[in-house]
């Protein structure tokens, strides 16, 4: 089979190899998957260029965290049916292939196949895509945690999110407008505003122009908003803490201001120390790994399945990827990193391919 490998920490562009490997064999308790369609996220290449929450022990198979396929095989012991969620031999499943997921350690997904727990395993609905069924274990899942899980915004109440554009706050918009939840959406460039508010984004501020601050007292009121979540840090990280109410709290789950930097010295937010003390406002982090991490097998596909609800009820929209072999590699990179390219790189591989190495 085919497998895209890092051989080394460095930029993905340098480090990728395409290899031929051994179709990998599942023990007790796994599923050879063979995969369909698997996403190429920027945490992906946060990895590879050491500057993510974990190291993996090179050589390593790229994609870390979901992908799209059906099952192969499974190992010895293994139940799948109708009294396991409905695995079965070729069922179409989404793949979690989470490190921090208690159980065996899962190989990347930028591969042709790969075993993974059954624990890990989502049956998708015929009318899901395989484009929007690799891409719902991070993104969608994110925007429902924050919103729910870690805020539990109330309908009625504001939420102020930076990175309005990006596919997770395009998502936490869409579900806020199903919950009744009023948003305030930072976005860095005029011409995203428009965009935005016919998303349905209530209130957008533009930080190429306006003050972030004084916007949000204008919008909610001279206290600020109480609920808040950022994913620039940085200096516009700051703003937000500083545009909260007292006792507000901003949930930090990326630092898209240090896209790059792999110094962690260098991703930092300012906060001031006034604000946090006397007005005991609180700035905390989420990753959705550690949250698989300390989530129960169960509570993590109860999210999951509730993420494919939403998105089969067309609640949530999934931009369709953009599909690149895993030969282009360097090309479904670059893509990945491009300004505004508005859509995700999926590797994409053909069912019933010839593979001489099988």
């Amino acid at each position: 089979m085919r497998a895209l490998v890092a051989g080394m920490v460095g930029e993905p562009a340098d480090v990728l190899r395409l290899e031929s490997r051994p179709v990998p064999t599942p023990e007790a308790g796994q599923a050879l998957i063979r995969v369909k369609a698997t996403p190429i996220h920027a945490s992906d290449l946060h990895v590879l260029r050491g500057r993510y929450g974990f190291s993996p022990e090179f050589p390593t198979v790229g994609g870390h965290m979901e992908c799209v396929g059906r099952i192969e095989a499974v190992g010895p012991d293994t139940a799948v049916g109708p009294d396991t969620e409905g695995l079965k031999v070729g069922e179409r499943v989404v793949a979690v292939a989470v490190p921090a997921i208690p159980g065996p350690p899962v190989a990347g997904t930028w591969q042709e196949y790969l075993v993974t727990d059954t624990r890990r395993l989502l049956p998708v609905p015929d009318q899901l895509s395989d484009s929007s069924a690799c891409q719902l274990a991070v993104n969608p899942l994110t925007a429902l945690l924050l919103v729910t899980r870690e805020l539990d915004v109330q309908p009625g109440e504001w939420l102020l999110q930076t990175a309005a554009g990006s596919t997770v706050g395009r998502l936490v918009i869409q579900l806020a407008r199903h919950l009744g939840i009023r948003t305030i959406n930072v976005v860095r460039r005029r011409a995203a505003v428009e965009e935005i508010k016919e998303l349905g984004g209530d209130e957008v501020i533009c930080t190429e122009d306006e003050d972030l601050v004084q916007r949000v007292a204008e919008i909610a009121g001279a206290d600020g908003v109480s609920k808040a979540t950022d994913c620039v840090a940085g200096e516009v990280g700051a703003q937000v803490s500083r545009a909260l109410a007292p006792g507000g709290e901003v949930v930090v789950y990326g630092a898209l201001s240090t896209h790059r930097q792999t110094e962690p010295a260098a991703l930092t937010i300012p906060l001031q120390a006034r604000s946090v003390i006397y007005e005991a406002k609180a700035v905390r982090g989420f990753w959705l790994n550690r949250w698989f991490g300390t989530a129960s097998p169960a509570d993590a596909l109860s999210a999951l399945s509730e993420v494919r609800s939403l998105v089969a009820d067309d609640v949530l929209s999934i931009p369709q990827g953009q599909p690149f072999p895993l030969e282009r590699f360097t090309e479904a990179v670059a893509f990945a990193e491009a300004p505004a390219h508005g859509t995700k790189p999926l590797f994409v591989f053909e069912d019933g391919r010839d593979d001489d190495n099988r």
